[in-house]
């Protein structure tokens, strides 16, 4: 089977999406800093077991629209965009599956739109209700004396400098931080940090080999889509976490009610520090159908340990 690509008309522009196989429609939603190609070993695994499979670039990414406004990129216009992929798909409802930001970005397309999305997977982010304190608050508080790169990346254009002169060396440093196999040893500076004195990201990432799971081909992907396109777009929605503490509010300590299941690593920071969050789920998912820790694997989990992972995403399909 030969994915098709084909673009999406929102009201941000586009979205480029790409497509395989028939049958009801599961819909992949990317995280930061990747692309509809992380879904490149799901894809013909759910088209071969009778899904639609259809990947997308979020806004901001790839050959999809990268409206210059950082208020653009806020939560609520990206479940629009899913939701226009649903109806533009001939659909009128889809499983919804991401992964890192795009977790976070299914969590709250089932939230928001529970009639189009009817059932929810969370790949390495936990759900967390909307609501409690100030988001750009709780991160400042969080480094002691270093920064949480989730504040170093709220300035515009401040961690586009570190990136932009050598866009291949900082995804390949970013990509090697967060896996299992190449990240630094406890002993080692923390990469989600930088010194306050004007410290960057990059220095504290790790050097050598790709990690296992990312082929030189793959790795030339990626560095292709981001020298093209840059990383402002993707850095945008962190830019928007207190905008979508204030659209969100309504859903303030709002479960999801859907069929839902979640996929973590044991060796993942999001995993680990959200592990309050994991406990909460018998309130916060009461659809929950299963959660899987995956022993000794990092944050690119559907890449990582793709056989494991396709294997709970098949279990819980099968079962809706």
């Amino acid at each position: 089977m030969k994915v098709e690509h084909r673009m999406v008309t929102t009201e941000a522009g586009r979205i480029h999406v790409v497509e395989l196989g028939g049958g009801p429609l599961v819909l992949l939603v990317h995280g930061f800093p990747e692309s509809w190609y992380s879904w490149r070993r799901q894809l013909p695994v759910l088209a071969e077991a009778g899904y639609r499979a259809v990947a997308l670039d979020v806004r901001g990414y790839g050959r999809s629209s990268k409206p210059q406004e950082p208020a653009a990129y806020r939560m609520l216009d990206l479940v629009a965009d899913n939701v226009a992929v649903v109806h533009a798909s001939g659909e009128a409802s889809a499983v919804i599956i991401g992964h890192d930001w795009g977790a976070t970005i299914a969590a709250q397309s089932a939230l928001v739109a529970p009639e189009v999305f009817r059932a929810v997977g969370l790949l390495s982010v936990p759900y967390t209700p909307p609501g409690g304190p100030r988001p750009s608050e709780v991160f400042a508080n969080m480094g002691g004396d270093q920064e949480f790169y989730v504040s170093y990346f709220q300035e515009p254009g401040r961690a586009e400098a570190e990136i932009e002169p050598d866009v291949r060396g900082w995804l390949a440093g970013f990509y090697r931080a967060l896996s299992a196999d190449t990240m630094p040893g406890p002993d080692e500076p923390d990469p989600h940090f930088v010194t306050k004195d004007g410290g960057t990201l990059r220095e504290r990432f790790p050097t050598g080999p790709l990690p296992s799971w990312l082929s030189q081909e793959d790795f030339d992907f990626y560095a292709a889509e981001f020298e093209r396109t840059g990383l402002t777009g993707g850095l945008n929605r962190y830019r928007n976490m207190d905008r979508d503490w204030e659209d969100l509010n309504p859903y303030a300590g709002a479960p999801i009610a859907q069929p839902s299941v979640f996929l973590g690593g044991t060796r993942d920071a999001s995993t680990m520090w959200l592990a309050d969050a994991i406990d909460a789920y018998p309130e916060t998912l009461p659809g929950l159908t299963a959660s899987h820790l995956l022993d000794g694997c990092g944050h690119w989990i559907q890449q990582e340990r793709p056989d494991e992972v396709n294997g709970a995403l098949l279990e819980f399909l099968s079962a809706l």
